[in-house]
This record gives C-alpha cells, sequence and structure tokens, in this order.
C-alpha cells in the first residue's frame, strides 16, 4: 500500500487530495469490506499541498463573456457573478428564496449544509421576473397533466403531502423532463444540470479569446474580488460567499494587494 500510495505521489504527480481520496478508498476497503486493520503506513511520502491563487477576470472581461452567451444561461451566469453563489447554488435556487422587494436571495443548503443570505443584483430583477413568467406557465401545463411536483427537502414530503405542487417551492431553473420520484411516485421536474450553464460558457469563453483558464467558477471569485476593489469590508464578502473561516476570504485580498497601486522599477528608468 506504501508504495502504491508513494507511487501515485513520485511517478504520478498526483496531488495531496488526490492522494488522499486514494488512501481514504483503502482504508475504508480494509475496515469495512475486509474488516482488517493494516495499521498506520509509517514510509509514506505524504504530497504537499499547494496554494494557488484563483484565476479572476477584469470586469470588461466579464462583460465580454456575458456578452456572448445567450437565454437562460446568461442569466444563470449573470446570477453567479451578481450574488456570489456556486454552480449548484444557482441550478438549485428555488422560486421561494427570491425577495424582489428586498433584493436578496437565501441560499439553502450551501456548502457545508448552511444557508446564507445573499444580494440580488437589481439589474438581474426584471430578467428574472420574465424568466419566471415561463416557469409559472410550464408549471400550470405540469399541473393540467397530473404532475407539476417537484423534490422536497428531508422528509417534508410526509409532512407536508401537497407543498410540492406550489409554485413558490419550484425551481428557478427546471430541468427540460418530468421523471417519477421514488419516495411518492409523483411526476416532479427537478432543476437543471449543472453542466448546462457551465458547457455555455465554456463556448462563450473560447469565442471570447481570453488567455486565461477560467470557468464559470471563476465568476463566483469575480464577485468577491471585484467587491474588494470597490471597497467592500472583508467580513461583508466572507458572509457573501458563505466561508466559515475568514482565511478564506482572504486569498482575494492577496490578489489584490499584490499588483494594487505598486509601480514596477523599471517604469522609473
Amino acid at each position: 500500500m506504501e508504495a502504491f500510495l508513494n507511487y501515485l505521489v513520485t511517478k504520478r504527480r498526483l496531488s495531496a487530495s488526490s492522494q488522499a481520496q486514494a488512501l481514504n478508498a483503502i482504508l475504508f476497503m480494509y475496515k469495512q469490506v475486509l474488516e482488517q486493520d493494516f495499521g498506520w503506513l509509517d514510509g509514506l511520502v505524504r504530497a504537499k499541498r499547494k496554494h494557488f491563487l484563483p484565476t479572476v477576470l477584469t470586469v470588461d472581461e466579464v462583460r465580454l463573456v456575458l456578452n456572448l452567451m445567450t437565454g437562460t444561461t446568461k442569466l444563470m451566469a449573470e446570477l453567479i457573478y451578481g450574488t456570489g453563489m456556486r454552480v449548484n447554488e444557482c441550478t438549485q435556487l428555488r422560486i421561494k428564496d427570491i425577495d424582489f422587494s428586498m433584493k436578496t436571495i437565501m441560499v439553502r443548503q450551501g456548502k457545508g449544509g448552511k444557508d446564507r443570505m445573499t444580494i440580488l443584483p437589481e439589474k438581474l430583477i426584471e430578467p428574472l421576473r420574465r424568466h419566471l413568467v415561463k416557469v409559472e406557465t410550464l408549471h400550470k401545463d405540469d399541473s393540467l397533466k397530473g404532475a407539476g411536483f417537484t423534490p422536497l427537502p428531508g422528509a417534508l414530503y410526509k409532512k407536508y403531502p401537497g407543498i410540492g405542487q406550489r409554485l413558490g417551492w419550484q425551481y428557478v431553473f427546471p430541468s427540460a423532463s418530468v421523471r417519477t420520484w421514488p419516495p411518492t411516485g409523483q411526476q416532479v421536474r427537478w432543476h437543471c444540470s449543472a453542466s448546462t450553464p457551465q458547457r455555455a460558457f465554456k463556448k462563450a469563453f473560447k469565442e471570447s479569446k481570453i488567455h486565461k483558464h477560467a470557468s464559470i467558477h471563476t465568476l463566483r471569485h469575480c464577485f468577491a474580488t471585484h467587491l474588494l476593489q470597490n471597497g467592500t469590508d472583508l467580513r461583508r464578502i466572507q458572509v457573501l460567499l458563505g466561508h466559515k473561516n475568514i482565511n478564506t476570504t482572504m486569498i482575494y485580498t492577496h490578489i489584490i494587494k499584490a499588483v494594487q497601486n505598486t509601480q514596477s522599477p523599471f517604469d522609473v528608468l
């Protein structure tokens, strides 16, 4: 086992997280399946964790990429940039968690199972309202066909049997198909796949000819960095992003402070 795990690091050049995943898989197999304990691996070469700064696009670059996107996927990308949500948090957003009057979005069961509140950009209120009119029409059509349900978290479907057919519980970005939900046998419409906006962003980013390595998650990094550049305090950004530790949010200060207001000595030659 030591030889295999060391091989992953020295020959395959895998990261520390990949090595840890392999180690945990082996431990699980021995303890839970084979019911054996082979002791600790004293000769294990641990891969060192590397600290990377996230890729961040400029405001002009974000604008360029978003302008190359269209339809619902564009709205999703705009929401991710405008709110700091993760991709899965955006796809799993429900209508009831949008408050247009307060201009806020409640993110439910984010990373670590935590709820948090974030801002709703004023420029996205009308596009979002128009989108929800289409979602409501789709929901009405589903209901007329005996469907119109949505999967509910936990055991809510037992406590409130009919609540899954209410409009407020429907996903903001529903799936294109209706499926049977095993716990109730109801015809439900899930949220769209995370790969849907990811593919659209990847296509637009390629067309933009920006020479950086970025994904749709980069928009979350841009949200934090651009807020910081505009003078928003770090603690508020931590709350909006849902970071448990302020040190996680501090990474965005490294991006800015390293180059902001710093002149190269070459420029004064």
